[in-house]
């Protein structure tokens, strides 16, 4: 059975001549140089292991003054050829279906009547029920599923029946 020592540094204006420290600092230099996160030395019975830990990560808040058009995350451009769409009727996340293992409400291709579930938004934890305004076909979905949605952003690309 190995034993472990834990070694404490404590920063000093004086040198020491302790050679384990020494030992200790030419390792951590090394494993400094080589880009290493962990180290595990052992001599003579002392196993020390040192483990570097990884920088914080801060997020940033990255302000963007220019001007996008039609360039939402997770939303598709619109084409042309589908100038009818259904929107989202509020801010939240957009699933295609009941839950991810689940089916999708449509499919493209479909034909949907007025009042058909077609998605689930995700608001503060609730589930709201997107049905479709009108008889039509379903062209196009035109956000991943898990995407972040605003009102009035486009969902579906339709063809009215």
């Amino acid at each position: 059975m190995n034993k472990t020592k834990k070694v404490v540094s404590k920063k000093t204006t004086t040198k020491t001549s302790n050679p384990a420290l020494s030992q200790i600092k030419e390792i951590y230099k090394f494993m400094q140089d080589n880009d290493l996160g962990t180290i595990d030395f052992e001599d003579k019975g002392t196993h020390v292991r040192l483990v570097r830990s990884a920088p914080a990560q801060i997020a940033v808040p990255v302000v963007d003054n220019s001007v996008a058009i039609n360039n939402t995350p997770g939303q598709k451009s619109v084409p042309v050829q589908y100038p009818n769409t259904i929107k989202s009727p509020l801010m939240g996340i957009f699933f295609r279906g009941a839950s991810p293992s689940a089916p999708p409400f449509v499919r493209e291709g479909e034909k949907v009547k007025a009042g058909d579930p077609i998605c689930l938004i995700e608001a503060m934890k609730v589930f709201n029920e997107v049905k479709a305004t009108q008889n039509c076909i379903i062209r196009k979905v035109l956000v991943d599923n898990g995407q972040p949605v605003k009102p009035g952003d486009a969902l579906f690309a339709i063809e009215k029946i």
